[in-house]
């Protein structure tokens, strides 16, 4: 049932490759493996510009392509999928107050697009599809999460509709990523010369994973995936107090309540998930509703060592976590990182 896919001689595409996600994965790829091709797929001329002449991918020219496209273009997408082997989906809008403002906007790109990736995937013979998911659609109360959790039933169901079809879709799911384009260490940062950050609920609390650990996830389900599963690292959480003492000690910190859609703690596996979720010794697997392939034996074969079903009750979120960074180790995350 489980075999990995060849990333050696594959042709790979991401969408929204430009981003942070995509340039870091990218990246990595061409440095451990000889993929046939790298497609990076978006939607910005300037961004796709500036990639093509920083390293590595300058020296690899011959292993890159660079498709403009909007993933709500499906026909676009087909084109730009013909003899694809592995893709990607990081494309998404993900600005919370942004989706709150603009919502059809973010229905467009992160449902309708998750759909066409979906029919382009299928039509064109791709053999793995990774989508990228958000601690945010773990019970959704913003926009941005229930769009991420629409695109992530989407993603999972796929593996119904591929007949006999050689593909494989599944999701990952992970919180806060340490420094990317608009969260909050960037924001801080720019805050601290002022001397005062705003911070929206003292009690607030976050997941936290650096880019390269998600990047590693994405590879490490790439080679375990049998199709459905929605992988959820362990990684640890922070109080936001924390980070503003780490960023700016010297700072005030100024209390200016929780903004719309915007939750005290992260979730990434609810009590309900938790009835079908199976835990192996570095992430968790949310099973998917309907499985084409039997329990046990993924859960005996799927992981280093055999996972085992989650407790009912239990559940997996940022303020509850085991794991809190401390003031010191954010510092030197922050310092690594940025």
């Amino acid at each position: 049932m489980h075999t990995a896919v060849d990333i050696d001689n594959a042709t790979i595409l991401i969408t929204g490759g430009t981003g942070s996600f995509g340039q870091r994965f990218s990246r990595t790829v061409l440095e451990r493996h000889s993929p046939e091709k790298v497609i990076i797929y978006s939607r910005d001329e300037l961004k796709q510009f500036d990639m093509q002449n920083t390293e590595p991918f300058a020296s690899h020219r011959k292993q890159m392509r660079w498709f403009i496209g909007d993933v709500r273009d499906e026909q676009r997408l087909t084109r730009a999928m013909e003899d694809v082997d592995v893709v990607i989906h990081a494309a998404a809008l993900k600005q919370v107050p942004a989706a709150e403002y603009n919502p059809f906007e973010a229905v467009k790109t992160n449902i309708l697009g998750a759909e066409n990736v979906i029919n382009a995937s299928l039509t064109t013979g791709v053999k793995r599809v990774v989508a990228l998911s958000t601690d945010k659609a773990a019970a959704p109360i913003n926009l941005y999460g229930a769009t991420k959790l629409a695109s992530d039933k989407l993603f999972v169901a796929a593996n119904n509709h591929k007949g006999k079809r050689d593909i494989r879709f599944s999701v990952v799911r992970y919180g806060n990523v340490m420094g990317s384009r608009g969260s909050v260490i960037p924001y801080f940062m720019n805050k601290a010369p002022d001397g005062v950050l705003p911070v929206t609920d003292e009690r607030m609390t976050r997941f936290n994973i650096t880019l390269q650990e998600g990047v590693e996830m994405v590879l490490d389900a790439l080679g375990r995936m049998w199709g459905g599963e929605l992988f959820v690292p362990k990684i640890p959480s922070y109080r936001i107090l924390d980070l503003a003492e780490a960023i700016a000690p010297e700072a005030e910190v100024k209390i200016v309540g929780i903004r719309p859609g915007e939750k005290l703690h992260e979730e990434m596996v609810t009590e309900t998930d938790s009835l079908a979720t199976v835990e192996f010794d570095d992430y968790f697997v949310i099973l998917p509703s309907y499985r084409t392939w039997d329990v046990d034996e993924f859960r005996a074969t799927a992981g280093d060592a055999p996972g085992r079903m989650c407790e009912p009750g239990f559940r997996y979120d940022s303020g509850t976590n085991d794991h809190f960074l401390t003031v010191e180790e954010l510092r030197t995350l922050i310092a690594q990182e940025l």
